[in-house]
Parts: structure tokens; sequence; C-alpha cells
């Protein structure tokens, strides 16, 4: 929670259960449009995609995310699909 609310620039203590339920749902979406669990604790593409997740949604502007990080998440998408494939 400290990594997002350091991204957001948030140094009150008000608003962590709103914050909490940000990066909850964001991991949720970003695992569904994954079609894998993501490891968001190391520092790679699914941590800051839910960083920027939880930026967009902080900021009321959740309906741009996708078009804005759709690279990304394609390419996040395709990673995990070799890496499935590797495995077998």
């Amino acid at each position: 929670m400290q990594a997002v609310r350091d991204y957001l620039k948030i140094t009150w203590d008000d608003e962590d259960t709103m914050i909490q339920d940000l990066i909850t749902r964001g991991k949720t979406y970003l695992n569904g449009l994954v079609g894998v669990e993501l490891d968001f604790d190391v520092e790679d593409e699914p941590k800051s995609l839910l960083l920027d997740y939880c930026r967009y949604a902080y900021n009321n502007a959740l309906e741009y995310f996708e078009d804005n990080f759709k690279t990304q998440i394609l390419r996040l998408q395709l990673k995990k699909a070799v890496d499935a494939y590797v495995e077998i």
C-alpha cells in the first residue's frame, strides 16, 4: 500500500481503506485481463500497471486506462502465454 500512496503522493491517512480497495480491485482486474495470477510484489510490468490502474481509479478516469495501456497489457498477456507454453 505504501508504494501506491507514494505514487499518488498521498501523505494523509484518512484514505487508507479507499486505497486498499483500489489495490484489490486493480489486482483482480489485471489478473482477469492477463488470465493468470500476477506477482505485484516484484518491480516489474504487473506492479507498474497496478500503480497506474490505481492512479486512474483515484482520479476517476478508469474509462481511459485500458486504451492508454493496451500496449503494455498486450505485451504482458503475450509474455505470460509464452511462459505458460514453455512450462508445458
